[in-house]
């Protein structure tokens, strides 16, 4: 079965993380060249399989600049494509290096909030402000660093509303100046704990059609980081074990997109995810079982955000509006 004809069987909120999943081209490395200490994913006797994190953020350059597009079917049977553009919403990078630098980092809180009924920017006209001071760098003993995590290298929470957000690979650039790491580390070097969220918002859909409110939708997803929770196939996350029909996807990237096998890179499929504003049949499929894998993909971040006591802002945010987890 081909690519398309697999898609086509899949429920919106199927397609949505399906499509938002970046596949990391991946690497072997001697197992001698492993720091002592580090956490690895043996693939054969003397290599182990790994990616970089310039390699991860190469999968967004695309995505961010021009946006995502995901198939959506409607319920008159006709599909759009909507496009979704991702934010860095929140990363937290642990190492098991010792001596790393410790930061703290976040944008100031906005004053006013966004609201449902914002006309020229959709559902981002406000920013409901943290009751928590938000500041480009907090002192160390505000974040809980557990020894069991590994070295807190650095960590990032975005407090701005969508319209002020600045571009996915843009911000990544701005931190790799003062924290290289960002770029440079394999997944061999981060501890378990390393994680991040993408912000993924809503810009436009063609063929274009009005009064279509489900559309405007919001999604956070969660990935994590770390070598420790490499996934061994895409299709065993995602199409439950049928690794025929998700053997291969089209990946964005720097170098223009190309289709990928699952066995040459990494999948980071979302372990948890949250929305906003899709209460709708559209990304909940009531003949699927969509209610029930959101359910638990919320469960899985808010129970992540409260091993680490992370105040998540957009997490919040989306948590406090939602009446599907009520």
């Amino acid at each position: 079965m081909g690519y398309e004809s697999w898609m086509r069987k899949k429920s919106n909120l199927e397609c949505f993380l399906e499509k938002t999943t970046p596949y990391v081209p991946s690497h072997s490395l001697p197992k001698t060249s492993i720091r002592e200490g580090c956490l690895w994913q043996p693939i054969g006797k003397d290599a182990v399989d790994c990616f970089s994190l310039g390699d991860l953020w190469d999968q967004y350059y695309e995505w961010s600049a021009y946006g995502l597009g995901v198939p959506v079917h409607l319920a008159t049977g006709k599909t759009v494509v909507q496009y979704y553009v991702p934010y860095l919403s929140a990363i937290q990078i642990y190492t098991n290096k010792s001596n790393v630098a410790f930061r703290i980092a976040g944008e100031d809180s906005e004053s006013d909030s966004w609201s449902d009924d914002s006309e020229s920017e959709k559902h981002s006209k406000s920013w409901d402000a943290t009751s928590e001071e938000s500041s480009s760098e907090l002192p160390v003993g505000s974040w809980p660093a557990k020894d069991r995590l590994g070295n807190l290298y650095f960590a990032y929470i975005e407090y701005c509303p969508p319209y002020g957000r600045v571009p996915l690979m843009e911000k990544v650039t701005e931190i790799a100046r003062t924290y290289p790491g960002i770029t440079s580390f394999k997944s061999v070097d981060l501890s378990p704990a390393s994680w991040m969220s993408i912000f993924w918002y809503p810009i436009y859909h063609i063929p274009f059609r009005r009064n279509m409110k489900d559309l405007s939708a919001c999604f956070l997803t969660y990935h994590t980081i770390s070598s420790s929770f490499q996934v061994a196939s895409y299709a065993d996350t995602i199409t439950g074990g049928d690794s025929e029909e998700g053997a291969s996807r089209t990946v964005g990237g720097k170098n223009g997109k190309r289709v990928m096998e699952a066995n040459n890179c990494v999948p980071l499929a979302p372990f948890g995810a949250a929305t906003y504003k899709a209460q709708g049949n559209i990304w909940i499929d009531p003949k699927s079982k969509d209610h029930e894998r959101l359910s638990t993909l919320y469960s899985a971040a808010d129970s992540w955000l409260k091993q680490l006591s992370v105040h998540h802002h957009d997490f919040s945010f989306f948590s406090s509006r939602s009446t599907m987890w009520i």
